[in-house]
């Protein structure tokens, strides 16, 4: 199954489906608009369309009128005859590395294929243009799709990889990473519309709080592809024993 957040028409996705065409039948469904930034989001109050694309060269498409959690949701319960053997989502315009793992509807596609038992993967590039060159991140897409069918992957777990901008000679290689410690420092611009009334438009920068050489930002700032496997249990494992010391009962 292929999907993503920046929409069907996204040429993100029209890469990935290249990439994986030859691993085995596909099936595509996508949202109808871009979705970024909308995390695990679920359409609960308002009806779900599906509208099937003409099949090009045997590839089944659906546009989704839904988000990307909504599209493997729907892809399972409706359209597939079955779970399929792999979920692959993006390739995002855009990095997806450190905290953005939280924000990414390319992720939570990722995340929901997880859930549902199902090996899956988010791919994302570090250039929001469209004019991207997505010829490195397609021979990534392989490379890492094809050790997933091969390997699997555990219960619980999928995997965030991340593809740095820059030309096919200066790509080091894959580095396996930790998620990086990071924020978004945000600010909310007051602006007022033709009306004269208030609104507020979300700004501000990423910041990198993490000086390690094993996390998925050092490994991009080195010219390298990150993969971090994210599972999908969010205890906090570590503070259990001290959580349990504050007698709550």
């Amino acid at each position: 199954m292929v999907t993503n957040d920046d929409g069907i028409t996204a040429p993100g996705i029209r890469a990935l489906i290249e990439a994986v065409r030859d691993l085995g039948d596909l099936v595509v469904i996508a949202p109808d608009k871009p979705q970024s930034g909308m995390g695990h989001a679920i359409t609960l109050n308002s009806t779900l369309r599906i509208h099937a694309i003409q099949d090009v060269e045997g590839i089944t498409e659906y546009s989704c009128s839904g988000t990307p959690a909504d599209c493997v949701k729907i892809a399972i319960g409706r359209f597939l005859p079955r779970k399929p053997d792999l979920c692959v989502s993006g390739i995002n315009h855009g990095s997806n590395s450190s905290i953005n793992v939280i924000y990414s509807g390319t992720m939570s596609a990722a995340v929901e294929g997880c859930i549902e038992g199902i090996p899956s993967v988010g791919f994302s590039l570090c250039d929001h243009s469209l004019e991207a060159d997505f010829s490195n991140a397609k021979r990534v897409v392989q490379k890492v799709s094809k050790k997933i069918l091969e390997n699997g992957l555990p219960q619980g777990t999928c995997l965030n990889v991340n593809i740095p901008k820059v030309p096919a000679e200066e790509l080091k290689g894959i580095k396996v990473c930790r998620q990086a410690n990071a924020i978004w420092e945000e600010t909310f611009d007051e602006r007022t519309d033709p009306s004269g009334r208030k609104y507020y438009w979300l700004t501000g920068y990423f910041k990198n709080l993490d000086d390690g050489k094993d996390t998925d930002e050092w490994a991009l700032s080195q010219g390298y592809v990150s993969v971090v496997p994210v599972g999908i249990d969010f205890t906090a494992h570590r503070f259990i024993n001290e959580l349990q010391s504050w007698n709550l009962k």
